[in-house]
């Protein structure tokens, strides 16, 4: 059950909850949300409009795109969506290249706030190079209502890109699949070769690269 507990006890004038998704898949970017709103606020919405907010992976993709919609239109509500392309991921690697999406969601809603005491709190394990003071959370996207909703907003997007690839790069499959190394997407790269969002520096995707694992820099 998620609260606002975690984020009472960072005592920060504004929190960000923070989450990724898409470290997985063979193609595309990897997308990460920042969510805040006043803690105030965070009270009534949670017994109100944010009651159905959860973890991202325990609710239906009908769900999560009326929570994502209803996120966005919150009064009050900052937040922002951000990614890292394919091309960063191979120069970066998987880990950086979602640190650089935290980080530019977060750069994002700072903005917006006009920046001053803020503090993140970031899903799963410590990441690194944020632009603000943050502490981690495991399993946070089933704990804190803004990690929570953070989680439904980055994969929202992501899921939506998915559509964006299957209408681009047809005969792969990513509407259905998202781009993970399922037996489809395996037999249609096996067919189609790498299209041009796959990641290179993947071992299923080098392997019809040329061998092509760890670019320059990835590690």
């Amino acid at each position: 059950m998620v609260t606002i507990e975690h984020e009472r006890a960072l005592g920060g004038a504004s929190i960000l909850g923070i989450d990724e998704a898409g470290r997985g898949p063979l193609v595309g970017g990897v997308y990460a949300a920042a969510v805040t709103v006043p803690i105030p606020l965070a009270e009534r919405l949670l017994e109100g409009e944010w009651s159905g907010i959860n973890d991202s992976k325990a609710l239906s993709a009908k769900k999560r795109e009326r929570l994502a919609e209803v996120i966005k239109t919150t009064p009050g509500c900052r937040w922002a969506v951000a990614s890292a392309s394919p091309a960063e991921i191979d120069q970066l690697n998987i880990l950086n290249a979602t640190y650089l999406a935290m980080r530019r969601a977060a750069e994002d809603v700072g903005r917006q706030l006009g920046h001053g005491d803020i503090k993140i709190l970031v899903d799963g394990n410590p990441a690194k190079n944020l632009p603000y003071p943050s502490q981690n959370l495991v399993k946070g996207d089933a704990k804190s209502l803004f990690i929570a909703a953070a989680s439904i907003l980055a994969k929202t997007a992501r899921d939506a890109d998915c559509q964006r690839l299957e209408r681009e790069y047809p005969g792969y499959g990513f509407a259905k699949h998202k781009g993970y190394p399922t037996k489809a997407h395996m037999a249609a790269l096996a067919k189609l070769g790498p299209c041009p969002e796959h990641r290179r520096s993947f071992g299923p995707v080098a392997a019809y690269t040329g061998g092509y694992l760890f670019p320059p820099g990835a590690l």
